[in-house]
């Protein structure tokens, strides 16, 4: 895996955690959760900057790039 399919995934079901602790608990407190993490995806967007991707290449990911740069060499 790499890290921008795991940063998908980790987007994907974190909205979707929210999205239902919203429906469970309706007080709204979930919705700026869901909003801030379109947020980031957005700004990522533009500035190349994205936390967690600095996790996931301490976990030992590798991005796309980089991988298929490995492939190539050999």
């Amino acid at each position: 895996m790499t890290i921008e399919r795991a940063l998908f995934l980790m987007a994907g079901v974190m909205v979707f955690l929210t999205t239902g602790l919203a429906m469970l608990y309706p007080a709204g407190y979930w919705q700026w959760f869901t909003l801030f993490i379109g947020f980031n995806m957005i700004q990522s967007t533009f500035t190349g900057f994205c936390p967690p991707s600095y996790l996931f290449k301490a976990m030992g990911l590798k991005s796309t790039e980089d991988k298929y740069k490995i492939e190539s060499k050999d």
